[in-house]
């Protein structure tokens, strides 16, 4: 059994779109999402970029939900969801990884973040990287008046 790398707590709408607005998301981009649940930010990825993505989620009924949502958006040909630990998947390949995960999670996930290709872009949404120092950091608030903050890196930089 994995670590568990926390709660499933989805990311607002208008979050997702402003963590693929940070991130300069394109049609040629992969985007990873580790612990997709729902799916939701590699599905907009697509849906508004036609970038393919890749989810990773280890709760099995949020994969199936996530797969059944791009079936539904029609953009299932550019998504793919992976039903596996993201401690130990390999998402070398991504341009983009995106990452709504504790600080502790990140913790764990940190020297595989630093192994990725240069000029990959990291978003996180609320949390940072250990000491890395992000690029941009953008605060917004959501209509049920929580603040967000979406943190860009770039690997090499």
């Amino acid at each position: 059994m994995p670590p568990d790398l926390g709660p499933f707590v989805p990311t607002p709408m208008p979050v997702v779109r402003k963590m693929l607005e940070a991130a300069g998301i394109n049609k040629d981009d992969l985007v990873y999402d580790l612990g997709c649940g729902d799916g939701r930010i590699v599905i907009e990825a697509a849906r508004q970029y036609g970038a393919r993505g890749v989810g990773i989620e280890y709760d099995l009924r949020l994969c199936e939900e996530a797969r059944a949502r791009a079936e539904q958006e029609g953009i299932s040909a550019l998504v793919e969801i992976r039903h596996e630990d993201i401690s130990k998947s390999d998402f070398s390949d991504a341009t983009v990884v995106m990452l709504y995960l504790l600080p502790e999670s990140l913790k764990i996930l940190e020297p595989k973040l630093k192994a990725l290709r240069r000029g990959t872009r990291i978003v996180a949404h609320d949390y940072g990287i250990g000491d890395w120092k992000p690029l941009h950091t953008e605060v917004l608030w959501t209509q049920d008046s929580f603040k967000h903050r979406v943190s860009v890196w770039q690997v090499g930089q």
